[in-house]
């Protein structure tokens, strides 16, 4: 009873809080995609911390731990930690300057209609898989804690999670961000402490943080280990949520002290998560009892006081809530700005048309992640293969295009085209991903078995990255930068720039200039 009334409670809370915060949107799409670009450091970091410990980096990060080991779950914290390290250390700073509302914008200005449209669909693509892995801890939740079918439970958070996105957008985001973390740490924190206390940390032969043959055996999966890693850390850098609240700080130092924070907050509450896992297996075992679904709700439904259970699922709840509701907004904003094409944000006496079909947009997107969240109640697997698709796909695009004068409108397109294909076409023919099972699409086949599991994630981004150069080297030239169309001005009248794009903000002609 105590769990699920704290639990209730949390989840009331959550809501309330952010209906409440609501009213600073004051119907303004500038302050419902990007927070009015005015987030302070603390707000800024803790948003972006939120962003990045989730569902799938927490609950999904125990299940796989137990299973293979350290690294096949502390890979998902710590990639999401390393792509905000990389992030701060490289973009934050420029793309803050750009004066963006969402990141397809970016591909827009540099390469022009058709890459911004087919990056945009594929991002969309990507978050709907995000939001459903983020929602599938719900589901299980409520069945396993409040006798609710997993369906209803996904629903129920889906819908408390839609609420007050769909009303206060970036700001309630950020808001109850910070609620959010704060119970999430303390859960973290509770549970290892409990655990170290009562039972004594102790890591299975070969499973443990100091095994690194699950870095460097394919056997003991290394593949798969690395290609965690590396989706999370380089493909979640072209994230929508990531870069709308590197969009959202106040000045592109915040921005870039905001990701330096969340990177190493994400690892304090993450890697916690996959220490405990290692030690549940020896005390269920003891106990006598055998887990029917995610590990972690084992421990706490059978072992551990109803207090510190209540607590961590607050914790998880809250993970799942910060994750889905960024993309819930993002991938609306997305659709709405860079698919629909809606750029004027005000009609002369009509209300603000980019924040009406935005928040319009969140319906469609939020009945997408609940169907795929029914199909595939997976949580870690989920939140890898939607940045496998970014990686491989938009991210060579993205950093050849802000770093490098040579990039090209065809090579952009041609990369991307390359790139997702390829991933796309590894993923039919792959029986598993990430180890689970494709119960999506699979076409039979014995060329592709289980043990290439990984490699698809390591090859995809390499053939984009070839085409890209490939393309570039030939048309760099023929092809002039895409025209760039003007922005809204800054609110405090300042020249927004960029390595990519100079703009004038006062009405006049945009300034092209080649990269730095």
């Amino acid at each position: 009873m105590i769990i699920l009334l704290v639990v209730g409670a949390f989840i009331v809370l959550q809501l309330t809080l952010g209906l409440y915060i609501a009213r600073k949107v004051q119907g303004d799409s500038t302050n419902y995609i990007v927070a009015g670009r005015g987030l302070i450091l603390p707000l800024a970091a803790a948003t972006l911390m939120a962003q990045a410990v989730d569902s799938n980096a927490t609950l999904g990060n125990t299940d796989l731990s137990a299973q293979f080991g350290f690294w096949a779950g502390a890979s998902l914290p710590v990639g999401l930690a390393l792509c905000l390290f990389l992030t701060g250390l490289f973009f934050a700073k420029p793309m803050n300057r750009m004066g963006l509302l969402t990141l397809p914008d970016f591909y827009r200005r540099k390469y022009g209609r058709t890459v911004e449209m087919l990056s945009a669909l594929i991002m969309i693509l990507g978050f709907t898989i995000l939001l459903a892995g983020n929602i599938v801890a719900g589901g299980f939740l409520f069945e396993t804690f409040m006798g609710t079918s997993y369906a209803t439970g996904v629903i129920i958070i889906t819908v408390a999670v839609f609420a007050y996105t769909i009303a206060g957008g970036m700001f309630s985001d950020t808001h109850v961000s910070v609620l959010q973390l704060a119970v999430a740490l303390a859960g973290a924190m509770a549970l290892l402490f409990w655990i170290a206390m009562n039972y004594g940390i102790s890591f299975p032969e070969e499973m443990g943080p100091f095994a690194f043959s699950q870095l460097t055996d394919p056997a003991a999966g290394a593949y798969i280990n690395w290609a965690t890693l590396l989706a999370l850390g380089l493909g979640d850098i072209v994230a929508i949520d990531f870069m709308q609240r590197v969009f959202a700080a106040e000045s592109p130092e915040t921005a870039q002290r905001a990701c330096f924070a969340g990177a190493i907050g994400t690892l304090v509450i993450g890697v916690p998560f996959a220490v405990v896992a290692l030690s549940a297996g020896s005390i269920l075992e003891v106990a006598g009892i055998t887990p029917d679904g995610p590990i972690l709700y084992a421990l706490l439904q059978d072992v551990a006081p109803p207090a510190l259970a209540a607590l961590v699922l607050s914790g998880i709840i809250a993970a799942s809530f910060s994750t889905a509701d960024g993309a819930i907004l993002g991938t609306a904003a997305v659709f709405a700005r860079n698919v629909m094409g809606i750029r004027q944000e005000f009609d002369e006496g009509e209300r603000d048309r980019l924040l009406t079909w935005t928040r319009v947009m969140t319906v469609p997107i939020t009945l997408v992640g609940i169907f795929f969240a029914i199909r595939v109640p997976e949580t870690g697997i989920l939140l890898t293969l939607a940045f496998d698709v970014l990686f491989a796909g938009l991210l060579v695009p993205f950093v050849l295009g802000l770093y490098w004068s040579g990039a090209t409108g065809p090579a952009a397109l041609a990369a991307i085209i390359a790139g997702t294909t390829t991933r796309l076409a590894f993923f039919v023919l792959m029986p598993t991903v990430y180890t689970a099972e494709n119960t999506l699409l699979y076409i039979p086949n014995e060329v592709f078995v289980a043990s290439f599991d990984g490699v698809p994630t390591l090859i995809s981004p390499l053939v984009g990255l070839t085409v890209f150069v490939v393309v570039a080297l030939a048309t760099n030239g023929a092809f002039a930068p895409a025209p760039a169309p003007s922005v809204p001005a800054a609110r405090d009248g300042r020249l927004l720039t960029g390595p990519v794009v100079r703009y004038q903000i006062n009405g006049s002609t945009p300034l092209r200039n080649r990269a730095r």
